[in-house]
């Protein structure tokens, strides 16, 4: 759902820049900082300056509060919940998986998953959809700069100019390679707004975390056999949710590896070992878990 809002916002006026009239459109209205009106005579320098105040820092800064605050209590949900790309991600995955029963090219082994068995003929699909995700993605990022009727219409009417056929190309080409090669890789360190959101949660030892009952370890070993334990199957980052919060630097909440959990263990009428602590417990497990870490190093 959010990655189709992701490609028909510019279309919708929702949020785009047109390079052409240097104009910001948010929500479908014109977004005008009052630029144009001090060029015009119409206001003043006081009056155009207080504008740019409150039309263009104060959103600033409140969204990026508001963003980070969310991100210092609760982490990545961006990331996990409405980010585009990772829609994109879980979708290669399962192809991806389909074909060589692996979640991306670099592993070294096979990730087992219910009912999934690797065939050849998924090769094919996960190749074109990279493909066709990347072509997507460049002409998406052009038309939030340019208007969509321009870049659709030039598109279908083979009207492009050299250089929105450059960027369309050149686009293309590099987001399949990532797309294909190193998605996961990006969202782990090649993405600001992840990053920024990681640290956010890091320096909150209070912030929602993913607890492991560690006391119950042993049901791990059984929980989903012969395949292992299920949240490692099941993570799209490729993580351990089992881990300590400083090895899950990039985990985006999305929740795959408790509800893995929760499924496996109630098959076998056990509490499941995994839940979301936030606030004063959260805190306790981060306390545990720089005990164990202390522990296991001295």
């Amino acid at each position: 759902m959010f990655f189709l809002l992701f490609v028909l916002a510019p279309a919708l006026n929702l949020l785009r820049f047109d390079l052409y009239d240097t104009q910001l459109w948010f929500m479908g209205m014109r977004w005008s900082l009052g630029i144009g009106a001090l060029a015009s005579g119409e206001i003043n320098a006081t009056q155009a300056g207080i504008s740019i105040l409150l039309r263009a820092f104060l959103p600033a800064i409140v969204f990026v509060t508001v963003f980070l605050g969310i991100a210092y209590r609760y982490g990545r949900l961006y990331c996990g919940w409405l980010c585009p790309h990772f829609s994109a991600v879980e979708l290669l995955n399962n192809f991806l998986h389909r074909a060589s029963g692996k979640l991306s090219l670099w592993d070294r082994g096979t990730t087992p998953r219910v009912n999934v068995k690797p065939k050849a003929r998924w090769w094919p699909l996960f190749a074109l959809s990279c493909a066709l995700m990347g072509f997507l993605w460049a002409i998406t990022l052009l038309t939030y700069l340019l208007p969509p009727t321009v870049i659709w219409g030039g598109l279908i009417q083979g009207t492009l100019t050299p250089n929105q056929t450059r960027f369309i190309v050149i686009g293309s080409l590099v987001l399949t390679a990532e797309f294909a090669f190193a998605r996961h890789l990006f969202c782990r360190f090649g993405c600001a707004v992840g990053l920024f959101q990681s640290l956010a949660w890091m320096a909150n030892p209070r912030g929602m975390v993913v607890a492991f009952a560690r006391d119950r370890a042993r049901d791990c070993k059984t929980c989903d056999p012969p395949r292992g334990s299920a949240c490692d199957n099941a993570c799209p980052m490729r993580l351990n949710p089992r881990n300590i919060k400083r090895l899950m630097f990039s985990c985006v909440q999305c929740g795959q590896c408790l509800s893995a959990c929760d499924t496996s263990q109630q098959a076998q009428a056990r509490e499941p070992t995994l839940q979301w602590q936030v606030g004063v417990e959260a805190l306790r497990e981060t306390l545990r878990q720089r005990r164990r870490e202390h522990s296991e190093s001295s």
